[in-house]
């Protein structure tokens, strides 16, 4: 079993970070900087963010997305998640860690790459009444779906492992909501109650189910893994799925799974933090960068 966590392990940090060691080149801008950025250790943030639950986060958030027709417009005209579904999720994480570990310069960095990319993603799509209308990926409707897909995902995930935020939820969302600003979204939701308001606003008005909605779903579900690689895939999947509201797994069109998907996911994702370590290279960065400015070990 370690030789096969091992390997997993492996597969993982090569998965995020686009490094078979974890190391990314972009590592260096968490090491670099004279500010602790955004959040900092004591934070919310830092702690869900630095669980393995962000595994079923992540998953999770990528079939919720699909239920937005202008989101999924633009992963199936502008992404290559088909053809290089291991690039896609490294920009994504990328985006991700050094958002949440980095200093306010590195975020601002990162901010300014993503926009870039944003400003060339634009296009057509079909709304939930059936009408045509245009997209723009920096439009903050679209944005502010985005951003609470993935609050909602985060934290869901991280809750239904058992892991604690000891400041509370509310102070999770209203931290993360930082994380927004630089890509242009001002007005992100601050509690737990906001982001659900503001989610159920979605599912009322702008979210649907179309055959691209399914090819995309059938993708995440069935992504073009190893074998090992996806039997652990799977179990994750099946707990990402039971996180979902039972209003977006029908949206989705997916069952529910049994409840013994979740405790094997939770026993699975712990095998994998003994193989990767207390920590993943990034945050210790993060640290070694604070603790330099705090002039002490933390």
């Amino acid at each position: 079993m370690k030789r096969i966590m091992g390997r997993v392990a492996d597969g993982f940090r090569e998965m995020v970070s686009g490094e078979p060691d974890g190391r990314p080149a972009w590592i260096k801008y968490i090491e670099e900087g004279d500010d602790e950025g955004l959040f900092g250790p004591e934070s919310a943030v830092w702690q869900v963010h630095g669980s393995v639950a962000t595994l079923i986060g992540g998953i999770r958030a990528l079939l919720l997305q699909a239920a937005h027709p202008a989101a999924l417009a633009g992963v199936a005209t502008h992404s290559r998640y088909q053809t290089d579904l291991l690039g896609r999720l490294e920009g994504t994480s990328r985006w991700l860690t050094i958002t949440t570990f980095g200093s306010k310069a590195a975020i601002a960095r990162e901010a300014n790459r993503v926009n870039e990319m944003h400003k060339r993603v634009a296009g057509q799509y079909v709304k939930k009444d059936g009408a045509e209308s245009a997209y723009q990926a920096r439009d903050p409707k679209f944005l502010l779906w985005v951003h609470c897909a993935f609050t909602e995902s985060f934290l869901f995930a991280h809750q239904a492992c058992g892991y604690p935020i000891d400041q509370g939820a509310d102070s999770y969302v209203s931290q993360w909501r930082l994380s927004a600003e630089p890509l242009g979204l001002t007005n992100a939701p601050k509690s737990v109650a906001e982001l659900e308001e503001t989610i159920n606003l979605f599912m009322r008005t702008e979210l649907s189910y179309s055959p691209t909605t399914k090819e995309v779903v059938d993708f995440i579900l069935k992504p073009p893994f190893g074998k090992v690689s996806l039997f652990f895939y799977r179990i994750l999947l099946k707990a990402a799925v039971i996180t979902l509201t039972d209003s977006e797994r029908e949206l989705l069109r997916l069952k529910k799974p049994r409840k013994f998907w979740l405790t094997l996911a939770r026993f699975n994702l712990k095998l994998l933090k003994g193989a990767l370590g207390d920590r993943p290279p990034s945050h210790d960065a993060a640290l070694q960068r604070i603790s330099r400015l705090r002039g002490s070990s933390i």
